[in-house]
């Protein structure tokens, strides 16, 4: 065989070597950061139910599914080069934009707590009950919304952990986590979503057991939807408050960080065998009211804003 082609052949197999290797790589990492990115995939499946509550039955998969593309279209085109640019070049801006997204939620859900209390959202009109085209739109709408702030930290956190990993690597563990946790998300959305659809298969079913389930999910799904709706509310306030309070600290700020850590860890020392789970929930309320009272104030703002508008448009 001629030596020109051996030599082709041998670095053909280096390559190929390079590229396993590389394969590799990007599945370790993948799996390490999705692992740390999973309390906010938690969050993610917590808020989006909340989106088809009320709708017809028929439409909720197809919503949920065009939300899921619109969150792949969030995390691969919007969010990886922007991530991967931003790392490159300006690493000093990434806290300060998720920390936007973050007050961002923090509004979102305090006007979702203000209309549970009877208050009015600062909103578009809602699109007219007849016109369900428009309903279901502006519901994809405000889904791909708040999904793109919650893609965000996924996404930081897997970019996180492969800081230091050629570019290449940080893209491929990027495109994994992303579409992993997009099928983990939206996946368990669509079997909550239809839960009272197989019950209502199960209760049709011979079996007596089977039967007894079957009703008995068709009954709890109701209270199931109304409770991952309040939750949803409520992880948006956590999440949003929750990446203020890391970001400030990131960005060198010690208040209000450092006190929330410190409590954190007393509560933990004095609870015992439950102090990793006591102290958590620490950090997790103290997120929550950050969330409320950041989110509130910007609502209040607003309306008052959009009050005084009215007003100075009528006379």
């Amino acid at each position: 065989m001629p030596s020109g082609l051996i030599a082709l052949l041998d670095d053909v197999a280096g390559i190929a070597k390079l590229a396993a290797a590389s394969i590799d790589d990007v599945g370790a990492a993948s799996g390490k950061a999705a692992t740390k990115a999973a309390g906010v995939v938690v969050d993610d499946a917590a808020v989006t139910p909340r989106y088809v509550t009320g709708l017809s039955p028929s439409r909720e998969l197809p919503i949920i599914a065009k939300i899921a593309a619109g969150s792949v279209r969030n995390k691969l085109v919007l969010i990886l080069p922007v991530a991967l640019l931003l790392t490159s070049f300006a690493p000093w801006a990434i806290t300060p934009i998720l920390m936007c997204g973050g007050t961002y939620l923090c509004f979102e859900g305090a006007e979702k707590l203000m209309e549970m209390f009877g208050g009015a959202g600062h909103g578009d009109a809602a699109p007219a009950a007849g016109d369900p085209a428009a309903l279901e739109a502006a519901t994809v709408s405000g889904a791909v919304r708040t999904d793109l702030i919650l893609s965000a930290e996924i996404m930081t956190i897997a970019l996180a952990d492969v800081s230091d990993a050629p570019l290449l690597t940080q893209a491929g563990v990027l495109i994994v986590v992303g579409l992993a946790m997009t099928v983990a998300v939206y996946g368990a959305v669509g079997l909550i979503v239809k839960m009272d659809d197989i019950g209502l298969h199960l209760a049709e079913r011979p079996s007596g057991a089977a039967r007894a389930l079957g009703r008995g999910l068709v009954k709890a799904m109701p209270v199931v939807m109304n409770a991952l709706s309040v939750i949803g509310t409520f992880a948006m306030l956590w999440v949003g408050g929750g990446i203020l309070l890391h970001g400030s600290h990131t960005l060198g700020l010690a208040w209000p960080a450092e006190p929330v850590e410190h409590l954190s860890h007393v509560v933990a020392e004095a609870t015992g065998p439950l102090g990793a789970v006591a102290g958590w929930l620490t950090t997790a309320a103290i997120s929550t009211v950050i969330g409320v009272v950041v989110g509130g104030v910007i609502a209040f703002a607003l309306h008052q804003a959009m009050r005084l508008r009215k007003g100075a448009a009528a006379h």
